[in-house]
């Protein structure tokens, strides 16, 4: 996958590509929660029938980061046609890597939220992280949430969630 990453500089910085991002933000859900459940009335925890469903949402804070059909997209011209086709596949097929990956650490891969933008050749890039700052992750045998709903919620215990992730990923 082509990404916006060229390089570890230190523990804690890293060297990046400069991309023109698409204002555009794309959530993959796999089951129901936070706004879907909302929206359509499942209940939180609900597996989509045909998953993973992707949706698209205007980033713009002044408005909330709405989220847009087909015809808003298209009306606000914030990308192209060929370019939504691109970047949702490539969004499905991170969402099956990542599902695999998760699973096989015991975690249920909700939903996540990826943003892309091009490159000065006009390429293509995922320029976002992958963190449980951008996804809801579960425990799989319990549901417990290992994710920003901890922070959302007022639940407490990020910190803890946060690293019990963490723990899972690096073995």
């Amino acid at each position: 996958m082509r990404t916006h990453f060229l390089g570890q500089e230190s523990e804690t910085a890293m060297r990046i590509r400069r991309l023109d991002m698409f204002r555009v933000e794309f959530v993959t859900r796999n089951v129901a929660a936070g706004s879907l459940s909302k929206r359509i009335g499942y209940p939180e925890g609900t597996p989509l029938r045909n998953p993973p469903l992707v949706e698209y949402y205007y980033k713009d804070d002044a408005l909330g980061d709405p989220l847009l059909c087909m015809a808003h997209l298209d009306e606000l011209q914030v990308i192209s046609p060929e370019d939504l086709s691109e970047t949702t596949a490539v969004a499905k097929k991170v969402n099956e890597v990542l599902q695999a990956f998760f699973a096989a650490r015991s975690l249920i891969l909700v939903d996540y939220k990826l943003e892309f933008g091009k490159d000065s050749q006009g390429v293509i890039r995922l320029g976002d992280e992958i963190s449980p700052d951008t996804c809801r992750l579960w425990d799989s045998e319990t549901s417990e949430k290992l994710d920003k709903d901890r922070f959302r919620r007022d639940m407490g215990g990020v910190e803890e969630a946060y690293a019990e992730v963490l723990r899972r990923i690096s073995g």
